[in-house]
């Protein structure tokens, strides 16, 4: 037997590199590898190089902490209702998923040894013995099956309600085997599955302030809207983590977040503004940028069945108004990709390339406002630095506007409670969404007419029937054209305007190491502090 290894990319060796910092055995390696087209002599020399890549030894002990830039009083430990970022680092620290999605974008196994199909509608999860809740309790097929079934339940409130209602049946085959069935074929389910709110809490759990699940972390305080604090779990089912304890925070005002980092406060300063890079990179050495681009976005809203989204022109004014090209170079400081007004970025596989952005015209946007009777009034525009650069984008805006004698009120908030009160409601608002993996994840989260985060109150029945024929399609070549085809209808007809794709930027010491780029987003799809080490 030979030791080519066919068909193997850059892509896969980070597939290994991921998996063996999660844990996997040998076993499970050169079941991966055979299934990529490695040679079983090749194993240990693609191991070896994998290890090598991961061996930039971890160091054991300290305590970790990091500020993200968002916060609330209804922060939660509860991963169906998690809709923060601070919400999702502590969910991943605090519980585990049956997959997740490694840096290339792949689904790997996580609590489930193997999530199989034949149709694409029967799944079969086979879960990973040994794995143990912090309160000792072993996870079974019912935790899975309680864990899946929440998000049914109207009076939980799960964020993904619209995309868990698609499963609609569950069976413990034995104790470590789940069968879920779909309403229709879906081939995205493992990834859906790698989603934050589809980790798996205790079958029962009702006080999800103790965060007792099967991760990396022990919940030792919760409050929410001011902090966390986890100690290393010493019974967990991987190896690690690396640090002793890890504290997460939020601080809002973005100068102060990376003044803390300099000062010697925290270890990382998530998704700081491009005019905070500079002073972190004046620094020298002792501080680092991660850059992710990933399809994060901050978008500005219109509501459709309020004044003054209500008025058609109104709207076209507005994505006329744009201008997104001087967005990424000023607002986002070149850290970004122009926008299509939808929310399938080009790092995606189903990215429509053929919808190209609309043009900044000034003269056409002028047409419709005075088509829709605008011109001369004062327009509310709620802007906040909750919103990644919402305040930036927002100046640049109303001076276009005020060119063509549109007055944009732009109201300023603070960051505090943001999300509740202006997020939603507000008629004319920004908005800031996290990276997700698919078309249908994004779709049906923000744009289909019963979308928990329907930004703009888009309807359109032709839209869910698409939604629904893309999702059962097992064809990847139908799928991308019915994709391409949404795509198209939201930047059109929708009115959220989507003027670029942004990198996020985390600032770190540089005694913090392990950290990598993953497609959920900024801080290693927020998992990142079960992964990384603090050097002495």
């Amino acid at each position: 037997m030979n030791d080519k290894i066919t068909n193997w990319t850059r892509s896969d060796d980070a597939m290994v590199e991921t998996a063996i910092r999660r844990g996997a055995t040998r076993r499970e390696l050169l079941q991966m590898m055979l299934a990529g087209g490695a040679a079983l002599s090749a194993g240990s020399l693609v191991l070896g190089r994998a290890g090598n890549a991961v061996a930039a030894t971890p160091v054991s002990g300290g305590t970790l902490r990091a500020a993200g830039w968002s916060a609330s009083t209804a922060d939660t430990l509860d991963p169906a209702k998690a809709s923060l970022s601070t919400d999702y680092v502590r969910c991943c620290s605090f519980y585990n998923r049956l997959a997740f999605l490694d840096k290339g974008g792949t689904p790997q196994m996580e609590l489930a040894e193997a999530i199989e199909t034949k149709d694409a509608k029967t799944w079969t999860v086979k879960l990973r013995k040994g794995v143990t809740f912090h309160d000792g309790k072993p996870l079974t097929a019912d935790d899975v099956i309680f864990s899946l079934k929440r998000h049914l339940d109207p009076s939980v409130g799960s964020k993904v309600a619209k995309i868990a209602a698609q499963m609609t049946g569950f069976k413990a085959v034995d104790k470590q085997t789940v069968e879920i069935t779909l309403a229709s074929p879906n081939a995205d389910l493992p990834t859906i599955l790698s989603m934050h709110h589809f980790m798996i809490v205790a079958d029962g759990t009702t006080d999800f302030s103790k965060g007792n699940g099967t991760g990396a972390f022990v919940r030792e305080v919760f409050e929410p809207g001011v902090r966390s604090v986890g100690i290393k779990n010493k019974n967990y089912w991987k190896s690690g983590p690396n640090v002793d304890s890890f504290e997460y925070f939020a601080i809002s005002d973005d100068s102060s977040r990376v003044n803390a980092l300099l000062s010697g406060d925290i270890h990382l300063a998530a998704t700081i503004n491009p005019r905070s890079m500079r002073l972190v990179e004046s620094q020298g050495a002792g501080f680092v940028l991660s850059k992710t681009t990933s399809g994060n976005y901050t978008n500005l809203n219109m509501r459709l069945d309020m004044e003054p989204g209500s008025k058609r022109d109104f709207v076209e004014g507005m994505k006329y108004l744009v201008n997104r090209e001087q967005i990424v170079k000023s607002a986002l400081r070149g850290l970004g990709e122009v926008g299509n007004d939808q929310p399938v970025s080009p790092a995606n596989f189903y990215h429509n390339p053929d919808l190209k952005p609309r043009a900044f015209d000034p003269e056409k946007a002028k047409f419709h406002f005075e088509k829709a009777g605008m011109l001369g009034q004062s327009i509310p525009v709620v802007a906040s630095d909750a919103a990644n650069s919402a305040v930036d984008m927002a100046m640049i805006i109303q001076a276009s506007a005020a060119e063509i004698g549109l007055k944009l009120d732009v109201q300023r908030v603070p960051a505090d409670g943001y999300w509740d009160n202006y997020w939603l409601k507000a008629p004319v608002h920004f908005g800031n969404i996290n990276p997700r993996p698919t078309p249908d994840i994004l779709f049906s989260l923000l744009y289909s007419s019963e979308a928990p985060w329907n930004e703009s109150q888009y309807k359109s029945e032709k839209f869910d029937k698409m939604l629904i024929e893309a999702r059962g399609s097992l064809d990847q070549e139908r799928r991308k054209a019915i994709y391409n085809e949404m795509q198209v209808m939201v930047a059109s007809e929708a009115g959220t305007i989507i003027p670029a794709y942004i990198s996020n930027v985390d600032a770190i010491t540089a005694k913090l190491k392990g950290l990598e780029a993953n497609p959920l987003g900024g801080q290693m799809g927020y998992a990142f502090a079960e992964y990384v080490w603090l050097e002495a």
